[in-house]
C-alpha cells in the first residue's frame, strides 16, 4: 500500500497547527508515559504506522522489551506498571474507545486521583493528539517505517 495523501503539504496549516498541539500537549509528561500512551492508542486505533514510531521511539528512550510486549495486556500484567502508568493506560483506552461507554467515571476518577489537575489536561491533549494522529495515518494510508522522522 502507498500513501493516498501527504497530509503535510495538502493540508500544511492544519499539519503545523496539530505539531505544536502535538508539542504542547507532551510539555511537562513523563516521555515514558508519552509513548505508552502513544502506543496503546495506536494498538486499539490499529495504526501500524504509529505504533511502529512510537515503539522505536520508547525503544530508543530505554523502554523495556518486556514492558512495550505487555502494554497491550496491561491489565493482566500489572506487576509491569506504575499505579499512574495503569490509571493513564485506561484513560487513553476510554477516550479512544469513547463510543464504546464514553469515559466512565471510575476510570476518569482513577487518573484524577494519579495526576493533579494540570498533569491530568496534559494527558488528555496527548490522548486526543495520539488519536488525531493515528486517525491522519490511516485515513492517508501511511506505510509503517517509512518517514517518520520527516512527518514529525
Amino acid at each position: 500500500m502507498t500513501n493516498r495523501l501527504n497530509f503535510a503539504k495538502t493540508a500544511p496549516k492544519a499539519f503545523k497547527a496539530l505539531i505544536g498541539f502535538d508539542a504542547a500537549a507532551r510539555a511537562g509528561l513523563d516521555p515514558a508515559l508519552v509513548e505508552l500512551v502513544q502506543i496503546r492508542a495506536s494498538q486499539l486505533n490499529r495504526c501500524a504506522y504509529c505504533l511502529h514510531m512510537h515503539t522505536s521511539d520508547a525503544r530508543k528512550a530505554g523502554e523495556s522489551e518486556e514492558r512495550l510486549h505487555m502494554v497491550a495486556v496491561w491489565r493482566e500484567a500489572t506487576s509491569f506498571f506504575s499505579a499512574q502508568e495503569q490509571a493513564a493506560l485506561a484513560l487513553t483506552e476510554a477516550v479512544t474507545l469513547i463510543s464504546a461507554a464514553g469515559v466512565p467515571d471510575d476510570v476518569y476518577a482513577r487518573a484524577a486521583g494519579q495526576f493533579d489537575e494540570a498533569e491530568l489536561g496534559q494527558l488528555l491533549a496527548l490522548i486526543f493528539a495520539i488519536n488525531t494522529w493515528n486517525r491522519i495515518a490511516i485515513t492517508t494510508a501511511k506505510v509503517p517505517g517509512t518517514d517518520e522522522r520527516v512527518a514529525r
